[in-house]
């Protein structure tokens, strides 16, 4: 499926108004469906439908089943099935993640995961009871690791892969970069949940060591965000945004080095400094 499509608009402006075609992000919702149980009973249910821009859809699977505490590792999902069939059909829009025989949901409540928008990961007081139940992860304990100048240079590092925003204009981006400010992989998507679980769902995937890199943030600092940091295991976020205050308490709890608008001159540091260098 594709990311981004041609439309045709009306362009006004002072002078003149002209008939154009742009392009605009693709907004297509996935609905996630789990397999668990024994491997001669198995349960099928949906558990979520987001909207999403097509593609990293296994990634984005993976994130979500990461993020919310469903599973702890890749080996706790045999397989991650695309184009679902449905009403003897095969549907690009129907993901099914089946799980290890010995993963138990008996503690997790599957209900409550029904509806996800492409703005907001984490609505209603059902999600927010639930995401606290989870328990945050604290990381180890902050060390001086990188220097702020490389932080700075990050935005622009990741302005240089982001495709589809070039072209539209209207699309997140999450990034994990090394220390040495090398840029390991990117996500887009319209949500920036989204964005966030593919990411976490790649490095989930790959078994990265986390401990000594750096996420970076298209836009703002949300609390979603860097819980979805913090259980994932990255230990440095910069926003190119504004963060929340939910997201710079969280961050101090979970030893988390949180910094916002960061940009080639000069960045916010929120939380655990300590890891930072040049100051």
């Amino acid at each position: 499926m594709e990311t981004i499509k041609r439309i045709k608009i009306i362009k006004v402006a002072e002078t003149e108004n002209r008939h154009i075609e742009d392009w605009v992000a693709v907004e297509e919702p996935l609905e996630i469906r789990l397999q668990y149980g024994p491997l001669d009973n198995r349960i099928k249910k949906s558990i979520s439908i987001t909207m999403r821009t097509p593609g990293d859809d296994v990634h984005l699977a993976l994130g979500f089943l990461l993020n919310e505490g469903i599973v702890r590792h890749s080996n706790e999902v045999l397989k991650c099935s695309l184009q679902t069939f449905h009403k003897g059909e095969l549907n690009p829009n129907i993901i099914t993640a089946s799980l290890h025989p010995e993963v138990s949901l008996h503690s997790f409540n599957l209900e409550r995961h029904f509806y996800t928008s492409s703005s907001c990961g984490l609505c209603g007081k059902a999600s927010i009871e639930a995401v606290q139940s989870l328990g945050l992860p604290q990381l180890p304990k902050p060390t001086p690791m990188v220097s702020i100048k490389t932080i700075c240079s990050l935005p622009a590092l990741l302005r240089q892969h982001q495709q589809a925003f070039d072209a539209t204009g209207g699309i997140h981006a999450t990034a994990l970069f090394d220390y040495n400010g090398h840029l390991i992989h990117t996500a887009e998507d319209v949500g920036r949940h989204n964005a966030m679980d593919k990411l976490s769902g790649w490095c989930m995937m790959h078994e990265h060591d986390l401990t000594n890199k750096i996420l970076l943030l298209s836009g703002r600092a949300s609390f979603e965000l860097i819980q979805k940091a913090a259980v994932t295991g990255i230990p440095m976020v910069a926003a190119v945004g504004a963060p929340s205050s939910l997201a710079v308490q969280t961050a101090s709890a979970c030893n988390i080095t949180l910094l916002g608008f960061t940009k080639a001159s000069s960045a916010n540091i929120y939380s655990h400094p300590e890891r930072v260098t040049g100051l």
